[in-house]
Parts: C-alpha cells; sequence; structure tokens
C-alpha cells in the first residue's frame, strides 16, 4: 500500500478532528489501523490525549457524583476503626484451618515453618479483622494534612503494640 498527497491529507484530516485509527483506515480503504498509525506517528501527528467516553457512561459517572457525599470518603469509612481502644488477641491459624469467619492476613513467609494466619474474627464482608483492615485499604485521592496523618500513624502504633 503507498501513500499518496490524497491518502495523507484525508488521514491528517481526520486525524485532526478526532477520529480513531481504525475509522481512518476504513475511510480511506485499503489500509490497516496500524498503517494509519504508523503514518500518523511518522508525520509527526499530535499525540491523541482525549479519552473516550460514550454519553451514557458519562451520564452514569456524573450521577454517581451527585449521589455520593464527598464528606463521606473511603477515609471516613475505617476512622470508626482507628477510633477503638482494643482489638481481639490474635489467633493463629494454619491455613487448612480458616473458615469466611477469619482474619486472613498472613504473619510471616509462606516458607517459614513459623507462618501462619491472624485467625482474629474478620468483618462482615471483608477478608481481615479491623487491626488488619486499616492497612489493607488505605484513603486514596488528595492527600491529608501532615499533623492528622502523623496523628493517625501514632494512633496505629499504639493500636498495633496493644494488640
Amino acid at each position: 500500500m503507498s501513500w499518496n498527497e490524497e491518502k495523507v491529507a484525508k488521514l491528517k484530516e481526520l486525524w485532526g478532528k478526532g477520529s480513531t485509527a481504525s475509522q481512518i483506515a476504513e475511510i480511506i480503504g485499503g489500509i490497516s489501523r496500524n498503517a494509519v498509525i504508523g503514518k500518523a506517528h511518522r508525520l509527526n501527528l499530535s499525540a491523541k490525549i482525549k479519552t473516550r467516553n460514550s454519553p451514557k457512561n458519562y451520564d452514569l459517572l456524573n450521577s454517581n457524583k451527585k449521589l455520593s457525599n464527598p464528606a463521606k470518603g473511603r477515609k471516613n469509612k475505617f476512622k470508626s476503626l482507628i477510633i477503638e481502644k482494643d482489638f481481639e488477641p490474635e489467633n493463629p491459624k494454619q491455613l487448612e484451618e480458616l473458615d469466611e469467619n477469619s482474619c486472613k492476613w498472613p504473619i510471616g513467609h509462606p516458607n517459614e515453618k513459623s507462618f501462619y494466619f491472624c485467625g482474629r474474627s474478620s468483618l462482615k464482608d471483608f477478608s481481615y479483622c479491623k487491626l488488619h483492615l486499616l492497612y489493607a485499604y488505605q484513603p486514596k485521592g488528595k492527600k491529608d494534612d501532615t499533623i492528622e496523618k502523623e496523628e493517625e500513624t501514632e494512633l496505629i502504633q499504639k493500636k498495633t503494640k496493644s494488640a
């Protein structure tokens, strides 16, 4: 397949409008998607940065944002666990002894003889106990204030020492 001036002009036009490489290949005809991408690269056409969201997905995303309360984030879900003062004692279990209500947090390395799982009571709909849930599920998104984060870290360290 050879690129002539007419095809190159059409490629530039369609690329500028935001058409996908597959769409351009179909419109021009007789070329593959990869050929379009290769030619666009050789012509130094700008990389496509736009993400494609279908209107249905876009509406769904916006409706979810409206429904969710920004103050009730992932961090707040686990804040009550940090406030709690006492954790039940560890109940070491081997893999065969675990059930759906046991904390499945691994302690040690699987190749060691001393390896076991936490074994405390896990929370409903989670695989871990309250303490290990704090490790497993970290808040995401904006960084918290340094002071607040240091306070939480100190509190978690106190909890792990007392557990």
